[in-house]
């Protein structure tokens, strides 16, 4: 019959067993944890760092520019009717007259006129004595008025004369026109318009 053992051989057996289940325990802990790319002691993934996306900003919308489409030329003058019509058929003493000016496109495109002081001419003419023109004391370098008309489309404007007499070159010191019949004319871009009476009282 076998002699039976001390306790503490015993209980020093069985603490080397659990020591050695423990480091199995931990090995295979440490090998899941490598095959799974790691995790924390819950189970959760770790947080990955955040990435942004820059959307590039978009593209800025096109500004309307005072360039105008290709194509559109200068208003041939057969295209163009003008009318001059004075305001009353007579000014008494005193009262400037006033006219209205239009331009129209009787084409069938859109066409460029340019109707600032330097390009359009009204003249004012008393039997054959040339009395006024809003050229003759127009600025060289003034402003163009460029029109750009569609087919049908007027352009109106109206027109003030201070009942003084003016002569190109703006000479000062001429005499004041009188009473009597006057006649108003009015072209631009090689139109001209039919002549438009009145009379200053």
């Amino acid at each position: 019959m076998a002699r039976r053992l001390p306790a503490r051989v015993y209980w020093v057996r069985r603490a080397f067993v659990l020591v050695v289940l423990a480091l199995v325990v931990t090995l295979v802990v440490v090998l899941v944890r490598a095959i799974t790319g790691g995790s924390d002691d819950n189970g959760a993934v770790p947080p990955q760092p955040l990435t942004t996306t820059t959307e590039p900003p978009p593209s800025p919308s096109t500004s309307p520019t005072s360039t105008l489409p290709g194509g559109i030329t200068d208003c041939p003058a057969g295209d163009l009717a003008l009318t001059v019509v004075a305001d009353a058929p007579t000014f008494a003493a005193g009262v400037s007259p006033t006219f209205t000016l239009t331009i129209t496109n009787k084409g069938a495109t859109s066409c460029l006129v340019d109707a600032g002081d330097t390009h359009r001419s009204v003249v004012l003419t008393s039997g054959t004595d040339r009395v006024w023109s809003n050229q003759d004391c127009a600025p060289a370098d003034a402003d163009p008025r460029t029109l750009l008309l569609a087919p049908g489309m007027t352009d109106t404007t109206s027109l003030a004369w201070n009942r003084e007499r003016s002569a190109p070159g703006c000479t000062a010191g001429l005499p004041t026109p009188g009473a009597g019949t006057y006649v108003a004319t009015f072209a631009v871009g090689g139109a001209q318009a039919a002549p438009a009476p009145f009379v200053l009282g």
